[in-house]
């Protein structure tokens, strides 16, 4: 008699898509990066609703940064969608420039944000118990990050590169809000603002650099191989992963 563990794998395997995310890591990865989307366009949505109702800079600023972490996620996500059907390599290219150049604009929104967050004190504080909910989740989810950078070494995909700066960027942005939260919910704002402004700049400055190694790693890829021919060694690495 087949365990309970034993049935619930083959019931979840039986279509081509749950295979395909289970035995895939590039699978698994695409698959990540859609739910994150999804999530991204809500956040956006709601901060832009709430901005234009209240004719609010800070929640419009804040509903820019989804909607540019939306777009960058999309466009991995479409680049997959592409391969898939027309098994043209030289999109992951192409989406790690616009990737590029979204997280550097992201780095300009995040610095708006810090400034409109330090000169109108605006932060969200919440009562012990949801803080340390919600630093357990942040965490958690670094760790979480950390591990799958570790993992995901040998996948060479320009794709999957993609997909993990945006990832960081995210995290990253994710871990300096939380530094504002819990200095606002356990300690007095006017102590915190040199500690967020420095976090704040140097949070900008590691989003920034992820947009520009993006560019740079994609114009090193067309001065070496052209803008149409890629290389065999990506084409393996693509295949492995």
């Amino acid at each position: 008699m087949k365990s309970i563990r034993q049935r619930f794998v083959h019931a979840i395997t039986k279509t081509g898509i749950s295979r395909c995310i289970i035995d895939n890591p590039r699978c698994r990865i695409v698959f990540t990066a859609v739910i994150s989307l999804l999530i991204n366009l809500f956040y956006a949505l709601y901060h832009g609703i709430l901005g234009i109702g209240m004719q609010s800079l800070w929640f419009i600023t804040v509903c820019a940064y989804y909607s540019f972490l939306s777009i960058a996620r999309f466009s991995a996500v479409l680049c997959e969608y592409k391969e898939k059907h027309s098994g043209s390599i030289n999109t992951e290219y192409f989406v790690m420039k616009i990737s590029g150049v979204l997280l550097i604009l992201l780095s300009l929104i995040l610095i708006a944000i810090t400034y409109i967050s330090i000169s109108q004190n605006i932060t969200t504080k919440y009562d012990e118990i949801t803080m340390i909910t919600i630093a357990t989740y942040v965490f958690t989810k670094l760790t979480l990050i950390i591990i799958k950078a570790v993992r995901q070494r040998k996948y060479g995909s320009s794709l999957l590169t993609v997909i993990r700066n945006i990832t960081y960027a995210e995290v990253a942005v994710s871990v300096l809000n939380l530094q504002r939260s819990m200095l606002a919910s356990f300690g007095e704002m006017s102590n915190a603002t040199i500690l967020n402004g420095l976090t704040s700049a140097f949070v900008c400055l590691f989003v920034l650099s992820l947009g520009c190694s993006m560019i740079k790693m994609y114009l090193r890829k067309e001065k070496k191989y052209g803008k149409i021919s890629i290389g065999k060694d990506e084409s393996k690495n693509r295949s492995k992963g």
